[in-house]
């Protein structure tokens, strides 16, 4: 069976939770980061913000990203711990349409091996209607370790997702 090839960039929306970063009291080093580590020729992102760490605000700009901007990827960075504030994955749960559980768990895998810590991270993975979100840690280091560790399959399961490829089993 031949594979439709993916011509088009995927749309991409960047959204930083802090509410420092929001308030303009600290720089957001991890939303710039991410952009940096997308491939030019293949992501395009046309969508970048610093919300505070407020569910309903994050939920309406993930819905917005998704339904508006048809977004083929939002990545968030931040508000994935223990905190009282930190509240991205119960908004990124709240709008999904499907779990897709397992870039989530492959991120805390992986970070595992570079940190006990990384079992504290609750980052979730959903899918939109035609939108994959995925929630990165919110330290630049831990986004670059965590996307470039999902980036290559992530590129496969869009394309899955977007009906630009066929999906294979196994031998």
């Amino acid at each position: 069976m031949e594979q439709k090839k993916h011509n088009q960039k995927y749309r991409v929306g960047i959204v930083t939770l802090s509410d420092k970063g929001f308030k303009g009291e600290r720089e957001d080093l991890s939303g710039p980061k991410i952009k940096s580590l997308l491939p030019t020729e293949k992501y395009e992102v046309v969508s970048y913000c610093i919300l505070p760490d407020d569910q309903k605000a994050i939920e309406k700009e993930l819905c917005r990203l998704a339904d508006e901007e048809q977004c083929a990827l939002v990545l968030t960075t931040g508000g994935t711990g223990f905190s009282k504030r930190d509240v991205t994955p119960e908004a990124t749960l709240a709008v999904a349409d499907r779990n897709a559980p397992g870039i989530a768990e492959a991120i805390r895998a992986y970070s595992l091996t570079i940190t006990p810590r990384a079992m504290l991270s609750r980052g979730a993975s959903v899918i939109r209607k035609q939108t994959l979100i995925v929630n990165l840690p919110g330290s630049p280091k831990a986004v670059e370790e965590s996307l470039t560790y999902i980036l290559d399959s992530m590129s496969h399961g869009l394309d899955i997702l977007l009906g630009t490829a066929f999906e294979c089993a196994r031998k």
